[in-house]
């Protein structure tokens, strides 16, 4: 009898049948294809028609968001590391870039380096998220020594206060660069992070108070822009906010016309929100039981760990492949890892009850706590559909960090 509900058992099967043996990261299609309908019935009206941009570092596989660019009919995203935009560009040339947060200078002039043989049009489809004065120069400087023109986003604070024009005013020698110096700068809009409003605790201050406020903040900077710097707010221009957290809290009243989002696509375990609770878990990590003893044992403490272990659930010690990831035990229910042992890279520890008691070669299933960074651990994604294998989707390749 499986130690697994009849879902991971299935899981289970197709890993004992077709896996190579080590930890797996594992995307359910069916569920992936399920996120994505719903996203699209609950998306605000105002970001239905081209209001929507993935975040691909928490989508971090080419296929993956080739996957989810198609359901959506979406053919934007936005970056977080330079060697992602050039991997990203070479499969989805046609798309619009957003940086998501500020790249120094140096990993700029590194991307348009890679980009200087190929026919990615940089000056047309990315858009470089400034948020200081002193960024701007370095940009703009060596936008002239390349000839080229970059088109510039600049970063507002609206709340998180992580950095950005903090006040309307701080816009002035910003905008003031970019006005000057038409031929290698184009402003394209601003990003107005407000994700952190839908993890605010209840009693700190209401989800829709604080909303309110980063709307009037974004209001504000939009309107001191326009009124100061006209020439430059004609035409089509991006104001991005959101995130998975809160892009449903928006709509057409609101001074954002884009929204950018991806956990919510998979749903990892910090993504368990009452505002995406019909959204459901899409990414797992598998990895097999190597070793299963009885009892927990600690060495020095043998006599105390055979009393206590059974009164907390550990009647049973399982070492498993690899192991310290940003991740939850979750299937067979009951295992919990071992915070004394647990933090092991190679062979983590988890402990169980005495039943049902997990074998060696036996698979455990834990649930993600992020995919960004997660993600990009296990090589291959393993795409499985309707209990079957999908494929063996690639991820990122230069994943340093993100």
């Amino acid at each position: 009898m499986s130690a697994h509900d009849p879902y991971f058992a299935r899981l289970e099967k197709l890993l004992q049948e077709q896996g190579d043996g080590r930890p797996t990261a594992i995307l359910d299609l069916d569920r992936l294809e399920r996120n994505a309908d719903k996203l699209k019935e609950r998306l605000p009206p105002a970001f239905a028609a081209g209001g929507l941009r993935l975040v691909n570092k928490s989508l971090p596989s080419p296929q993956l968001l080739r996957f989810l660019a198609d359901r959506l009919g979406c053919r934007k995203q936005m970056v977080f590391h330079w060697p992602f935009l050039v991997e990203a560009a070479a499969h989805f040339p046609h798309h619009d870039f957003l940086f998501g947060k500020p790249m120094p200078v140096q990993g700029a002039e590194a991307a348009l380096a890679r980009f200087a043989t190929t026919h990615f049009d940089v000056s047309r489809n990315v858009q470089w998220l400034i948020d200081t004065p002193q960024r701007l120069t370095q940009y703009r400087e060596l936008a002239r020594r390349r000839g080229i023109r970059l088109r510039i986003s600049l970063e507002i604070d609206v709340g998180l206060h992580r950095g950005g024009a903090a006040s309307p005013e701080d816009l002035g020698p910003l905008l003031r660069q970019i006005a000057e110096d038409p031929d290698h700068l184009e402003f394209s809009g601003f990003l107005g992070y407000d994700a952190h409003v839908g993890k605010l605790p209840g009693w700190l201050e209401s989800r829709q108070a604080s909303l309110e406020k980063s709307r009037e903040r974004y209001r504000a900077f939009r309107e001191w822009g326009s009124r100061n710097f006209p020439e430059l707010f004609g035409g089509e221009k991006i104001f991005n906010g959101a995130g998975s957290p809160t892009f449903l809290l928006h709509g057409e009243d609101g001074p954002i016309n884009e929204v950018a989002l991806g956990s919510v696509l998979v749903k990892p375990e910090h993504f368990e929100l009452d505002i995406l609770s019909d959204f459901e878990p899409a990414f797992y990590i598998a990895t097999p039981v190597l070793k299963s003893l009885p009892g927990t044992s600690l060495p020095g403490l043998e006599a105390i760990s055979k009393i206590v272990a059974p009164l907390v659930g550990r009647d049973r010690t399982y070492f498993i492949y690899g192991g310290r990831w940003m991740a939850t035990p979750c299937s067979p229910p009951g295992l919990r890892t071992n915070e004394m042992y647990g933090k092991s890279l190679n062979q983590a520890i988890l402990n169980g009850p005495a039943t049902p008691a997990l074998e060696v070669d036996d698979w455990v299933f834990l649930r993600p706590q992020e995919s960004e960074a997660v993600m990009l651990q296990f090589g291959d994604l393993l795409a499985v559909q309707g209990g079957k294998l999908a494929g063996r989707w690639p991820v990122f390749a230069e994943s340093r960090q993100a």
